[in-house]
Parts: structure tokens; sequence; C-alpha cells
């Protein structure tokens, strides 16, 4: 994994060195409007950041890239990460801590991403997941080209009723 420039922003390779800065941007309760909750505590986190290092699943079936998102010469602001599967495709994922939304910086890093991925994992087709209700992340990605998945797709991916699948092809 590589560093990612773009005009406002440096993705960095994610270590166990970002926990603490990390902690403070996921600790924002607004993050959790949709899903998911606060990591538990410091510990908690250093120890998953510990096992994403490894940049590969148990099972050595999929590839773990994870990225945080600094802002050009300041703090962490977020991060971008993405599952590669074995049929090179990626499920990808990104956060940002509230005060930065609303202002392209995750349009920014998200079209990042999928540019590395794609130049330099070779990825063909990329996947999303999100809340059916969560308008701000579903606006992000049709901003970006992605549609909804079909019917067939989201059963193969076991995508919960609730959630959307969405689907970019390279």
């Amino acid at each position: 994994m590589r560093e990612i420039q773009t005009p406002r922003l440096l993705l960095i390779p994610q270590t166990v060195e970002h926990a603490g800065a990390m902690f403070k941007v996921l600790s924002d309760p607004a993050l959790y409007d949709y899903e998911n909750e606060a990591p538990e505590s410091l510990a908690y986190l250093q120890e998953r950041f510990r096992k994403l290092e490894s940049r590969r699943s148990p099972d050595g079936k999929e590839s773990w890239l994870n990225w945080v998102v600094q802002l050009a010469g300041s703090e962490l602001i977020g991060y971008v990460q993405a599952t590669v599967l074995e049929d090179q495709s990626a499920f990808i994922a990104y956060e940002l801590a509230s005060p930065y939304w609303r202002n392209g910086f995750g349009t920014e890093a998200v079209t990042a991403l999928l540019d590395e991925l794609s130049k330099h994992y070779k990825i063909t087709s990329f996947l999303a997941v999100l809340k059916a209700n969560n308008k701000r992340s579903l606006g992000l990605l049709q901003k970006l080209g992605f549609d909804q998945a079909t019917e067939h797709l989201k059963l193969r991916h076991s995508v919960e009723e609730d959630e959307l699948l969405m689907l970019l092809k390279s």
C-alpha cells in the first residue's frame, strides 16, 4: 500500500499508530445515525487496527486495504477502505467526521480510493452497502456513478432488507 495525495487530502495506509487520533474521529456521535456504534475504547480500536494491518482476512480470501484520511498538513478526519474479493471486485467504505461533511472531502477521498484500486489493484467492479435511509451517503455514491445493484447481486452478498447495495463498474 502507498500514500495517496489529492489536492486537499493525504490518504495514509492505516496502522495501529493511527488508533489514538482515529478514536477521537470515530467518537463523533453523528457518525452513528444509521448504524454501528463508536469504538468501546482506545484499546479495542488499537487491537482492531493491529488485526487490519495484516491486510488479509484470516482465510486469505480477502485483501483488507485501509487508509486514514488526513486534511493536508493537519489532523486525521476519517478513513476510506476496501475489502478486495478473489473475483477482483471490492467493497468500499468510508467515514468522515461530521465537521467535514458537505464540502467535497468525501467525494475527493473516495474518488482517490477508486482510482488507486482501479490502477494499482486491477479492481473491475466496486460495491458499497449502506442503510437505505442514509441519503447523504447515497448522494455521494450516486455522484460518483454508483447505481443500485440487482436483486440477484444483493441476495448473493447477503445484504439486509433495510440496506442498499450499490455498484460501480469500471
